[in-house]
């Protein structure tokens, strides 16, 4: 006998994946640019040209290494003509808060302000976590402002790698005022300070004594204090916090450029305060050519940042090289079981490394 109930189908459910858009961004390649559509996009102000170089610069691939090289060293004549200010501050200071504002004001005064914010690095993605674009909304809709987020990578303290050589392209693209600001969890400060003009340190108020061995060794770098979220009921705490750092400053040597720092009170929710820790840039910057300290701190920069180069260089090509691959697992083995000191394994890997590079007569 048949029965009476019968089950249908169903409507038919469409893919998950659009199979025809998929196959559309397969064909869709992005197009590459020459090193001189590069070089003169950045020189005319192309904020598209100058983040693809600075992506290029970034990268870890061979072949956009070399062109990297060759965009920077085209752009070297046309940079160095910008004031390069190193932000950075405890957890918590609000330092995205406040490069906003202070962003927002040098753009309102005429000035071209790029911000190169150093990301924290997911150790699992490898990807930025903070996304500081995302936290400057109003400044990275500015016309006349460029937020470059670069993720840290692991490189020392959060400090992108390729910092300086986009400092050159942002210069070079008209951008007078560079801000660079720091993760601020410690080794990044001494790294940032080796490549600004101008070292700026934002403090809380009441932060506690737990971060005293963070605020000396950054306070003898820094060229000016700003007490932050100076408003409401925290406008006291400010205050007393100003004379306690202002008293602490004292107690410092001397810095090589005779420069004296400053502290001040400011608050980025009320915009007040920001105008003055201006002036006093612009009056660093007038004190220090003045007394010639600011060329002779570039050229310090400069001839530092090639011995870096040339170390990171050795390093890759250390531990790039087929002699030193082919040895450094079973080495690292060896390390870890202790049948030989990491003394006598760096040894056996130097020697292995520079017996190969050899020249065979």
């Amino acid at each position: 006998m048949k029965s009476a109930l019968s089950v249908t189908g169903g409507v038919p459910q469409p893919p998950v994946v659009n199979a025809l858009a998929v196959e559309k961004l397969k064909k869709k390649k992005r197009k590459h640019f020459s090193t001189e559509e590069l070089t003169e996009g950045i020189k005319s102000g192309d904020r598209t040209m100058l983040g693809r170089a600075i992506t290029l610069i970034e990268s870890n691939l061979p072949e956009h290494i070399e062109q990297a090289h060759i965009v920077v060293n085209n752009c070297l004549p046309y940079s160095g003509k910008s004031v390069r200010i190193g932000i950075t501050g405890v957890p918590g200071a609000g330092k995205s808060s406040f490069i906003e504002a202070f962003g927002k004001h040098l753009t309102s005064l005429g000035h071209k302000v790029a911000v190169l914010a150093i990301d924290p690095s997911s150790g699992r993605s490898k990807g930025s976590i903070l996304g500081d674009k995302t936290r400057m909304e109003q400044l990275s809709a500015d016309p006349n402002a460029f937020i470059r987020p670069s993720a840290s990578a692991g490189s020392l303290g959060g400090v992108a790698r390729k910092t300086r050589e986009s400092i050159f392209l942002c210069e070079t693209a008209g951008f007078n005022v560079i801000i660079i600001e720091t993760v601020g969890v410690g080794q990044s400060e001494i790294a940032v300070h080796s490549m600004v003009d101008f070292f700026l340190l934002l403090m809380l108020a009441g932060a506690g004594d737990e971060l005293q061995g963070i605020k000396r060794g950054i306070m003898e770098m820094a060229d000016m204090i700003a007490i932050t979220k100076a408003d409401g009921n925290n406008i006291d705490k400010a205050k007393m916090a100003k004379a306690e750092y202002s008293g602490a400053l004292h107690l410092f040597p001397p810095a090589e450029s005779g420069w004296v720092p400053s502290v001040v009170t400011c608050s980025s929710h009320n915009n007040t305060g920001i105008e003055p820790i201006w002036e006093e840039i612009s009056k660093y910057r007038a004190f220090t050519h003045a007394n010639g300290y600011f060329e002779k701190k570039r050229e310090q920069q400069v001839q530092s940042w090639m011995f870096e180069t040339i170390e990171e260089l050795l390093k890759n090509n250390f531990y790039n090289h087929p002699a030193v691959i082919s040895k450094l697992n079973d080495i690292k083995n060896k390390v870890s079981m202790r049948k030989i000191c990491s003394y006598t394994a760096a040894d056996i890997l130097l020697k292995s490394y520079f017996d190969s590079l050899q020249v065979k007569t």
